[in-house]
């Protein structure tokens, strides 16, 4: 006798609202695993709009606008700059700068101005500092720096000793009141160039001569505002202007040769011409009252 085969099972039909919330839930589990694992898509929703760079809007842009600044020269550029010639008729014996007599070398100097020439003579209000010899190319050797003060400017000189002969390897015109410092061997001069204002030149060796490589700008004390006290918290940040190239400052035409260290402040009326700056107390500026009580009329 044969065995009876097994019934057969018959398929069972699956709603088609059952598979489609089966592949709703799929799909939130990707989701949340998405959110979950390191890389995986997010929604941080609606992204922020982008501003635009701003952009200089020139005022009477029909004038003629101003040339852009040059570099400072260096390398072959600065080579082809004229050399400093040395003082005619001047020789320094034994190579000894600090032995030089210092008005006979200005004497000497033919870019010294007329003004100079009458200091040498002891005009009123005329003085030949006493030198000052700093190292100022980083050769371990002085260089002479001479300050003359003449009826107007004050007129800075520095000469450099090659062999037995001396460059001038800087004239440079500055306020009077200024002050000056060396910071290793680059040069600082601070001048008081407003009731709150200095300004900072920053000399440095390039090889031929002394370069100027950047001006700063400094408030030195509070801005009145309209109740007396110092408006916009207290006073303002310094601001940077680097070299446009080699600075020309002289009456006679002849360029001068080219960080801001944390140094005190230069007050007005300095000492030497070459020393550390003295800290300048800042006076509050008195301010105009804005309006005033109408007088009686008869």
């Amino acid at each position: 006798m044969a065995a009876a085969s097994p019934p057969r099972r018959r398929p069972v039909a699956v709603p088609v609202a059952a598979l489609a919330a089966l592949a709703v839930l799929v799909t939130l589990a990707a989701l949340a695993l998405g959110r979950a694992t390191p890389g995986g898509l997010q929604d941080h929703g609606a992204t922020q709009p982008v501003a635009p760079p701003l952009v200089a809007q020139p005022l009477w842009p029909d004038l003629a606008a101003s040339p852009p600044p040059r570099p400072p020269a260096t390398g072959a550029a600065a080579a082809m700059q004229a050399a400093p010639q040395p003082v005619p008729d001047v020789t320094v014996p034994g190579h000894d700068i600090r032995t030089v007599d210092v008005r006979t070398v200005l004497a000497k100097d033919s870019t010294v101005g007329p003004e100079e020439r009458r200091a040498l003579n002891s005009c009123p209000a005329c003085d030949v500092r006493s030198p000052e010899f700093r190292d100022l190319t980083g050769d371990g050797r002085d260089e002479l720096v001479v300050a003359v003060v003449t009826p107007g400017p004050v007129v800075l000189h520095v000469y450099l000793l090659a062999d037995d002969r001396l460059l001038p390897i800087l004239q440079v015109e500055v306020l009077k009141g200024f002050s000056a410092a060396t910071v290793g061997s680059d040069l600082w001069l601070y001048e008081p160039t407003g009731a709150f204002v200095r300004t900072s030149s920053h000399y440095q060796w390039d090889g031929v001569r002394l370069g100027l490589l950047e001006r700063k700008v400094e408030d030195t004390g509070p801005i009145a505002g309209p109740g007396g006290g110092p408006a916009n918290g207290g006073a303002l940040t310094p601001t940077s202007t680097p070299s446009a190239g080699p600075a020309v400052s002289t009456r006679d035409g002849r360029s001068s040769a080219q960080p801001q260290p944390a140094l005190p402040g230069a007050g007005a009326g300095a000492g030497p011409g070459v020393g550390v700056p003295s800290q300048k107390t800042a006076v509050p500026v008195p301010v105009r009252p804005s309006s005033a009580p109408s007088e009686a009329k008869p």
